[in-house]
């Protein structure tokens, strides 16, 4: 017989042959090299079972771990999660086992809101929002004056909002409502109502009078919130772009009238919103606002004083100027707002210069708003209720 050359392993002396793979016990008897059969494995119980295969030994239940390239997850209460709104934080969601989500500490709300804060002022900072052609920011208007607002319609004035399915989901539409109030805070809550209200979250682009661009802040602020003058081509243009657009055609005659003619609409002008919601086959959503008369009860107009401080109006209400700058504090009364069913336009775009036509569609959303305004007034009875 010839004899089997010995293999020499690495860095050893020559003097084992050892296989370098355990073999299976099934397979052949061991080769007759002094060294004795290689025994079977011993049966391992099923709870400490392990198998030396390519993957991670198996960890009981109460400690398993996925050898991925996922972080091992983290108990339910130590569970934490980082989100982009606030980069750096750490929102905690303490939950306990098969209960109630616990709520979050005192302070996590704040702390939220300081970090949103501060990712607003470093977008603002860094230029990072948008402006259209007529100076509208959405995102200041959505983060600083609504909020504002908000605290006013919601819980200063108990707003009460219907009808709102009449306002379009999307497209042109033209707002008309009643003015009144000696400050036009109607306006602002109309379009504030509107945003956090409307299922789509629309944005009311006010139409103004002159004197509201005239003056150095008051003009900023409009144009910020999505004002611009009320003539005929920039509320086409709006219009024309799908826009929203809010309009008061009683003007200054709306909120400088004596709380004596409360909710009697005054002339609505010469129906330039109309002919403008013709040329764009825009469907007219007239809205009546009821509460607006009673924040600043006018019971006299100083006209003399108007005119040398070149004003609409100068109002003497029962606490203006008796009482300073608390007199500007607006009373506390109820307001009830009522969208009412479109008015279509599309079949009328060739009559947009139609002296008749405009005068009379005028006159149909002014009696609509009246109506209304009786109806509303019925349903509250005391100015101040609740």
């Amino acid at each position: 017989m010839t004899a089997r050359p010995r293999r020499e392993p690495a860095g050893g002396d020559g003097r084992y042959d050892v296989p370098l793979a355990v073999p299976d016990p099934a397979a052949e008897p061991a080769r007759a090299n002094g060294h004795r059969p290689v025994a079977a494995a011993v049966p391992v119980p099923d709870e400490l079972d392990t198998s030396a295969t390519d993957e991670a030994l198996a960890v009981p239940d109460e400690l398993d771990t996925a050898a991925t390239d996922e972080p091992a997850a983290v108990p339910d209460e130590l569970d934490t999660a980082v989100t982009d709104d606030t980069p750096g934080a750490v929102e905690r969601a303490a939950v306990a086992p098969d209960g109630p989500a616990v709520p979050d500490r005192p302070g996590d709300h704040w702390d939220r809101k300081v970090a949103t804060g501060l990712a607003f002022l470093r977008r603002r900072l860094a230029g990072e929002y948008e402006v259209d052609e007529f100076g509208f920011d959405p995102q200041i208007t959505e983060a600083v004056f609504h909020p504002l607002l908000r605290l006013l319609y919601r819980d200063w004035f108990r707003t009460e909002v219907s009808g709102l399915e009449n306002v379009p989901a999307d497209g042109a539409g033209l707002v008309v409502g009643n003015h009144s109030g000696t400050v036009a805070l109607d306006a602002l809550i109309l379009s504030a109502v509107l945003h956090d209200r409307h299922p789509a979250h629309r944005f009311l682009r006010l139409l103004g009078a002159d004197l509201v661009f005239r003056m150095p802040v008051v003009s900023e602020i409009a144009r910020k919130t999505g004002g611009t003058v009320a003539c005929n081509p920039d509320a086409e243009r709006l219009l024309g772009s799908g826009e929203l657009v809010g309009v008061f055609p009683e003007g200054f005659k709306g909120i400088g009238k004596l709380y004596a003619e409360r909710y009697k609409l005054q002339r609505f002008g010469r129906g330039g919103f109309v002919s403008a919601a013709l040329r764009t086959g825009t469907p007219i959503v007239p809205v009546a606002i009821v509460g607006g008369e009673e924040i600043y009860p006018m019971l006299a107009d100083v006209k003399p004083l108007a005119r040398l401080l070149k004003l609409p109006y100068f109002p003497i209400t029962p606490t203006f100027p008796w009482l300073g700058p608390l007199g500007m504090v607006p009373l506390p009364s109820k307001w009830l707002i009522e969208f009412c069913p479109p008015i279509p336009t599309a079949h009328l775009t060739d009559s947009a210069d139609d002296p008749l036509v405009v005068f009379n569609l005028a006159d149909q959303v002014r009696e609509t708003i009246q109506q209304t305004l009786h109806k509303l007034l019925e349903r509250r009875p005391d100015p101040f209720g609740p």
